[in-house]
């Protein structure tokens, strides 16, 4: 802004000269001696009219001069601003500001993608875990069997078949038709097994069903047919007596309405014709059972 005031002040003296020099030339006009030239006449002294404005070729030069000045100033405002918007040393606009942007980019997306890779394992070990669960919980549906049906005739209770028959026999030919059908004469353990059996039994005068228990072997020393010996059972009070050699054992069903099942068993002789009941041991691990 200095040198622009300096130009201003050049201007002004070069025209304050132009304007002197121009007065002091129509002052020696003015001033010039009577007898200058042969037969000169005497002139009178003509007063000169300052003009109002500059002559033609000092305002040319003027013009010049003020348009360089305005070119010099706009120059400089726009050295000034060029300078003042120019990014310093080290600033956003150097490559080494960003090239270390790049690399804080990089970085930072670097990093993203390792936290979403280990989320990612993360997920997939949960998903492996849950899908071992569900795995274990369907295990014992895979591993069902199909259910076991009792043979016609048969009826079903806690994994065995049982069969009461129509034919009469001894009690060794009873042992004999139950093993040909791959069964044996019943073996009753407990009061839920003998109420099932009871419940299946006819009433009648004196309805009497052989069953897998004997003592012909020792006496009073009751075994089943699988060989085990008898812990408690169901006997009716009195029995088993032995009344007339009696080795053999039987369930009796009557028309009298008191008795009860867990009071029933008698023993007889062996070569008595009676019914008798079978049973034939079923595979456990089966889901259901279909009796008939």
């Amino acid at each position: 802004m200095s040198t622009t005031g300096g130009g201003s002040v050049a201007c002004e003296g070069m025209y304050s000269k132009l304007i002197d020099d121009e007065a002091g030339a129509y002052d020696n006009i003015n001033h010039r001696s009577p007898d200058v030239g042969l037969g000169a006449h005497p002139v009178s002294p003509v007063r000169l009219t300052p003009r109002p404005s500059t002559p033609g070729p000092y305002r040319f030069t003027t013009i010049c001069l003020a348009t360089l000045c305005a070119v010099l100033l706009i120059s400089i405002i726009a050295v000034a601003v060029h300078y003042k918007n120019k990014p310093q040393g080290g600033g956003e606009g150097t490559p080494t500001f960003q090239k270390q942007t790049q690399e804080a980019d990089v970085s930072a997306l670097t990093a993203s993608i390792s936290k979403l890779q280990q989320e990612k394992t993360h997920l997939q070990k949960e998903v492996e875990e849950l899908q071992a669960k569900l795995a274990a919980t369907k295990a014992p549906e895979v591993e069902t069997t199909a259910p076991i049906v009792c043979p016609t005739d048969w009826h079903f209770f806690n994994n065995s078949c049982y069969l009461i028959s129509k034919s009469s026999e001894d009690w060794e030919e009873s042992k004999s038709y139950c093993e040909r059908e791959g069964a044996h004469l019943a073996i009753i353990h407990t009061a839920e097994e003998q109420t099932f059996l009871w419940d299946l039994l006819p009433r009648g005068h004196w309805n009497s069903f052989w069953f897998g228990i004997t003592d012909e072997h020792t006496e009073d020393e009751w075994k089943w047919v699988d060989g085990t010996p008898l812990v408690g059972g169901f006997w009716e009070d009195g029995e088993p007596n032995n009344h007339i050699n009696e080795d053999c054992g039987y369930i009796v069903k009557t028309r009298v309405l008191e008795r009860v099942a867990t009071k029933s068993w008698y023993d007889a002789p062996c070569s008595m014709f009676l019914p008798f009941i079978c049973e034939k041991e079923m595979d456990a691990s089966a889901s259901t059972r279909v009796p008939h």
